[in-house]
């Protein structure tokens, strides 16, 4: 099955992360690389407001695999902490790793621990902009527009693609 992640970083060598964290996911057991976007800079979105100037790399990778929701997101919590993520409880805060699951496969799950599909995909721009860079005609899971059409109505939000992840 197809699993999509997105990724995000604004402390410390934050390109440096992603490609790290991206290689992680494409090594896990049984794993195999789907798809890489580009790096984008974005405007922090929804921060509080003393970290509202600071800048995010974002990026999205996709795998197939075969291994269930449960222990991809086992492993990405665990890929987090390896990178120097330490959760605080607050949301949104600057941080050196953030990986989402955005999709996996077409399971559906209001678990908190792993919601799924992502319940925010869709109304950002910093994670539908790559996606659509790599799937454009790829519709998420209790959405009727592609992820290019999404990506595209989220145009006034800042994304700017600035390398090859």
């Amino acid at each position: 099955m197809l699993a999509i992640f997105s990724l995000g970083s604004c402390m410390g060598d934050s390109e440096a992360l992603l490609r790290r964290a991206a290689a992680l996911l494409e090594a896990l057991p049984g794993a195999r690389p789907a798809g890489r976007s580009s790096l984008y800079e974005t405007d922090a979105i929804d921060v509080p407001p003393e970290f509202a100037g600071v800048k995010f790399l974002n990026a999205v990778v996709a795998i197939e695999t075969d291994l269930p929701p449960k222990a991809l997101s086992a492993a990405m919590h665990a890929f987090e902490t390896a990178l120097g993520r330490r959760r605080t409880g607050l949301r949104h805060e600057p941080r050196p790793i953030d990986i989402d699951a955005i999709a996996i496969g077409d399971a559906a799950s209001g678990d908190p621990a792993l919601t799924l599909p992502h319940p925010e995909a869709s109304c950002r721009r910093f994670v539908m902009e790559p996606l659509a860079e790599i799937f454009p005609e790829y519709v998420l899971p209790g959405q009727s527009r592609a992820a290019r059409e999404i990506a595209d109505a989220l145009a006034g939000q800042g994304v700017r693609r600035i390398a090859r992840l």
